[in-house]
């Protein structure tokens, strides 16, 4: 047998390297005894036949709403997967769709918030990817979305994709907090005349509350609440506080929660933990006038969807921290859900649960069961479903 010439394996280590592994998710369920108090847990799958889900948000009657990167919003109805999606989003020109959020009124005014990345033309006029990310509105009547408009479309327009993401959650003041990532520019996050890399508080048609920490600032926009995040994958409220709290990746290294604050920069890229990915060092992780991440992960985990359960079904993991992780160390398969506990002081343990699936997690939700539930991020994606073990 011929040996192949030294360039010719490069070339094929290259290929290899370049088309990540998949995993297949099995049958389930999978059962597993998890650290605190010996909580035992069975893990069921609950649809599969998504691609990429990326959220989920509850509906009242119990269906549940989830969104496919790729454009498509899908209703999970009395536990089965509609099999076309559903309608009335055609029109929004969407790159890549994104979070999932209800109206705090929903059951009143049937509001559905959608973010995503906005296809627009060049101001050039020429042909090439020009995007922004935008967070659009419509009505759900329980087959399709009616009256669908953007109600924000950020000032973040880029000619280059990656570095995309964004999250919406309504904060106990009844404002939307919604994000627009870095966008793969290094000196907007710090602009505050951009909306690149920044989380921004509206409230609830897009206008701007009167109350934001730089309304009236020359040079700065009025829809910005914080400052110098990179790509943010996750955006919660503490239960019982008006803390919210936020996954944010760093590039090799340096994902982080951050507990966010009204005018705060969290720092990006001026500070990270994190390294460039052809490995050189970037500025160090601390300076003066910003924020300190409350966690940080090196290496990268890619941190995505975050909560923290209140739930009871689960007693041992109350007031616990969770977040997805779609890969550890940039490593195909390694994703898992992450599980930190906090005391009065701050952390005290984290724990890695269902390494073995080999999956990506992108979201985690709470459901109005008192269970979590949790999104992978692959081609044939699926919904999970976390329940106790007597």
């Amino acid at each position: 047998m011929r040996t192949p010439c030294f360039p010719i394996v490069l070339i094929l280590a290259a290929v290899a390297w370049a088309q990540p592994q998949t995993y297949p998710l099995g049958a389930g369920p999978w059962n597993y005894t998890t650290y605190e108090k010996n909580t035992k847990i069975r893990v069921s799958v609950v649809t599969k036949g998504l691609s990429h889900p990326w959220s989920l948000a509850f509906l009242p009657n119990g269906d549940v709403l989830i969104t496919e990167r790729p454009g498509r919003l899908r209703l999970l109805h009395n536990g089965v997967l509609e099999p076309e999606p559903i309608a009335g989003i055609s029109g929004l020109s969407i790159d890549q769709l994104f979070d999932v959020a209800l109206h705090p009124e929903f059951a009143k005014n049937g509001f559905v918030y959608l973010t995503y990345i906005k296809k627009g033309k060049a101001p050039d006029g020429k042909n090439g990817y020009w995007a922004t990310t935008a967070l659009a509105r419509g009505k759900f009547d329980g087959k399709a979305l009616t009256g669908v408009q953007d109600v924000f479309v950020a000032d973040a327009w880029q000619p280059l994709n990656g570095g995309d993401g964004s999250r919406v959650v309504f904060g106990p003041d009844g404002k939307m907090y919604f994000s627009s990532s870095h966008r793969r520019n290094p000196d907007a996050p710090q602009d505050l005349s951009s909306d690149v890399g920044k989380i921004l508080r509206l409230n609830d048609d897009g206008t701007i509350p009167k109350d934001n920490p730089f309304v009236g600032k020359t040079g700065a926009k009025p829809e910005i609440y914080s400052l110098g995040h990179r790509t943010v994958l996750g955006l919660t409220f503490k239960p019982g506080t008006n803390e919210l709290w936020e996954t944010e990746n760093g590039p090799q290294g340096g994902d982080e929660v951050n507990v966010i604050k009204a005018g705060k920069n969290y720092g990006w890229p001026l500070v990270t933990y994190g390294r460039d990915y052809d490995g050189k060092r970037l500025p160090g992780p601390s300076r003066d006038g910003f924020e300190p991440p409350e966690l940080f992960w090196v290496p990268s985990v890619t941190a995505s969807g975050i909560l923290f359960y209140s739930g009871d079904k689960i007693p041992a993991w109350k007031g616990n921290l969770f977040l997805g992780s779609m890969t550890v160390g940039r490593l195909p398969g390694t994703g898992n859900l992450q599980r930190i506990v906090f005391n009065v002081n701050g952390e005290q343990r984290r724990e890695s649960l269902l390494t073995d699936l080999h999956q990506r997690i992108r979201d985690v939700r709470q459901g109005p069961d008192g269970l979590l539930y949790l999104l992978t991020d692959e081609n044939d994606g699926a919904l999970l479903k976390i329940e106790p073990v007597q």
